[in-house]
């Protein structure tokens, strides 16, 4: 009983090989919300020129800036 302790204990975490239908995975690709590493680019870049322009909007509004 004791002598085949090992070898039954063995047995029982041996892998099963997996199924060809499982071998492949699909490659994860990185993306946030949806988008593209060019279409994250150019979302900010365009609020980078909203924020610029909103920004120099509100200098002269205010009179802090002159234009010459």
């Amino acid at each position: 009983m004791l002598d085949d302790l090992r070898n039954s204990a063995e047995s029982s975490f041996k892998e099963e090989p997996q199924s060809k239908s499982m071998g492949r995975k699909r490659k994860q690709t990185k993306r946030f919300m949806g988008m593209t590493a060019p279409q994250r680019f150019l979302i900010a870049f365009m609020l980078l020129i909203l924020v610029v322009v909103l920004g120099t909007m509100c200098l002269l509004i205010t009179g802090k800036v002159i234009l010459p």
